[in-house]
């Protein structure tokens, strides 16, 4: 039998498997002996965890490496947890045990994000997406990187899907909307969310940078932009650069929703 993933756990089971160790504290029973109190995650969930009368060596194991968990799945107060025997850090491991991936296939994916990128028309702002996406480094973080934590597309190359998504939804509406710039939309689209991949971070979970908790993806992403805004020299006028960089900071639509701006234009509106 291969290995058992959290989700597929029942009582009363051996568990011998790798998982990421997304917390832990060492706590002192009532007896006076102490157990470490853990939280253990993989890629299709999360489970409590306890270890009693821990060794020093797993004691010291830090949160967010990953370890081989040996011990059962037991019940609590009528909640699975496991009932850990054995745990000890391992530097071997295959990520995609951890981290959940897409269902999309990424070559297809990609084609139809380059097929996007090549759609905007217009001289300056086509000179910014293709900047932007034309940075191996940047592109190589852009495909694997999640679109959030929790709330949507959190998986392996959940933000490449997510951007598609919206991109090819805003081209769309440009055909109900005859009034709205279609190439400062669509590359508001294309780059709205580039700020993600310095927001988050994900080796063995997904969690936030320390840019990401201070600062934000919003205004990360356009600070990305800018950059290569101030790249290009004239290329890109300052009217153009203007509006791509509001539409970018307005995406979320409110301030209490991380927005710097509240959208006041229509392709910003559009947008968010």
């Amino acid at each position: 039998m291969g290995r058992r993933f959290i989700a597929e756990l029942t009582e009363g089971e051996r568990i011998d498997a790798v998982f990421a160790l997304a917390a832990r504290e060492l706590r002192a029973a009532r007896t006076g002996d102490t157990y470490l109190a853990l939280e253990l995650s993989d890629r299709t969930g999360r489970v409590n965890a306890v270890m009693f009368r821990p060794g020093a060596d797993a004691a010291a194991i830090p949160a967010g490496t990953v370890v081989r968990i040996r011990g059962a799945a037991t019940v609590y107060r009528g909640v699975l947890r496991v009932t850990a025997t054995e745990m000890r850090e391992v530097r071997q491991y295959d990520p995609a045990d951890l981290i959940p991936s897409g269902t999309r296939d990424q070559a297809e994916l990609l084609s139809e994000m380059r097929a996007l990128v090549k759609s905007v028309t217009d001289p300056g702002l086509s000179a910014v997406v293709r900047s932007v996406f034309g940075d191996p480094s940047f592109m190589k973080r852009f495909k694997t990187c999640p679109a959030s934590q929790a709330y949507h597309h959190a998986y392996i190359g959940g933000l490449m899907e997510h951007t598609v998504a919206v991109a090819s939804l805003c081209r769309a509406l440009c055909g109900l909307y005859p009034h709205a710039d279609a190439d400062l939309l669509l590359a508001g689209a294309l780059l709205h969310d580039v700020g993600k991949v310095d927001e988050l971070e994900y080796t063995t979970g997904i969690s936030y940078t320390d840019d990401g908790r201070m600062i934000g993806h919003v205004v990360l992403g356009e600070r990305r932009v800018r950059a290569a805004i101030e790249s290009l020299g004239p290329a890109v006028s300052h009217e153009a650069a203007t509006r791509l960089s509001h539409v970018l900071l307005a995406h979320h639509g409110e301030l209490e929703w991380g927005s710097p701006k509240r959208p006041c234009t229509l392709e910003a509106l559009m947008l968010h």
